[in-house]
């Protein structure tokens, strides 16, 4: 077995493959170090690229930087690592999410882990319309077992419940274009021409839903002239609703791991996703948003599934531009 060695490239090919990671408004909230004393490079919130308007308790930053912890740990495993991930690791450091240790190598390969970090550069959130062809039950499964494996859960609400998390949804929709602070913040992370390599690019946007059935996130909010032609969504779309037992700041990260590697799983059969996190961005409705039906827990986010468009790629801040001076 030839010998791991954490240096530059290694660390860059890590860092490449975190920075991949869905994140709000992809604002890419995410810092890296490397302590070379302990192999471990560890994962700090860039709170300079928050959205407090939005996310006023941090609560989607932690489920950003958790979805670019779980890109880490698939490509440490790639190169050959047997990553351990540590979350919140020093209360002293209320900024360090994460610490992923690679000092030692894989006894054996992961089984997917492979497909998972190719999956990585292929999935883009779509704001198509689907084409409303059925997700197997069987990739429904393996999504759910995805979620599980993180210590979330994946719940598939039947219509009536989609038909209610819709609802709230088109409520949330409503509040962020008419709530001052959350439109103008929205507006902000739209970017247009020569400008930095993160937040949204025009070409990424989606259309509206011609039925108004579907309530697409509008970033160019009540500007018309900034809309695409509307189109048909899907009739039935497929939700699923992630969910977490608790609701602290680990339980966040968890939850950002626990999407992107649902995420990725989707990507390697072909399942495209959009998220609709209108609702979580405001409390009564988050928390109207847990099914009565289903045991308690904690709604996350919420995921639209199915089949269309890839989506187009947003861009990505280069490693050396997130890694801290000297870790290299």
């Amino acid at each position: 077995m030839p010998t791991l060695v954490l240096d530059a490239a290694a660390l860059e090919k890590l860092v490449s493959a975190a920075v991949a990671a869905p994140s709000i408004h992809n604002s890419q909230p995410w810092r890296f170090r490397l302590d070379p004393a302990t192999s471990t490079v560890e994962v700090q919130a860039d709170r300079s690229r928050a959205v407090p308007a939005a996310d006023p308790q941090g609560r989607a930053l932690h489920i950003s930087v958790g979805a670019a912890v779980l890109n880490l740990r698939v490509a440490a495993r790639h190169l050959g690592w047997a990553p351990e991930v540590r979350l919140l690791p020093d209360p002293a450091e209320p900024d360090l999410f994460a610490a992923v240790r690679l000092d030692a190598p894989a006894t054996a390969p992961v089984p997917g882990n492979d497909r998972l970090f190719e999956a990585i550069w292929r999935r883009h959130s779509s704001r198509a319309p689907f084409t409303g062809e059925p997700v197997p039950a069987a990739v429904l499964d393996e999504l759910g077992g995805a979620a599980r494996a993180e210590d979330a859960a994946l719940h598939l609400p039947d219509h009536t419940e989609t038909a209610r998390l819709l609802h709230l949804t088109a409520e949330a929709e409503r509040r962020n274009t008419t709530d001052p602070a959350q439109r103008d913040e929205s507006r902000s992370w739209i970017r247009t021409g020569d400008t930095p390599p993160y937040g949204i690019p025009v070409s990424a946007l989606g259309p509206q839903d011609a039925a108004g059935h579907l309530p697409m996130r509008d970033f160019s909010a009540i500007r018309a002239a900034e809309h695409q032609t509307p189109a048909l969504f899907e009739r039935e779309p497929r939700i699923a609703v992630l969910t977490t037992d608790h609701d602290t700041p680990q339980d966040w990260l968890r939850a950002g791991i626990a999407l992107q590697h649902v995420l990725l799983v989707a990507t390697v059969h072909g399942v495209r996703a959009s998220l609709l996190h209108q609702a979580m961005e405001w409390p009564h409705l988050r928390w109207e948003a847990r099914d009565p039906h289903q045991r308690p827990g904690y709604v996350q986010i919420l995921m639209r599934l199915g089949y269309g468009p890839e989506g187009a790629p947003t861009p990505r801040l280069a490693a050396g531009e997130v890694l801290e001076a000297g870790s290299a």
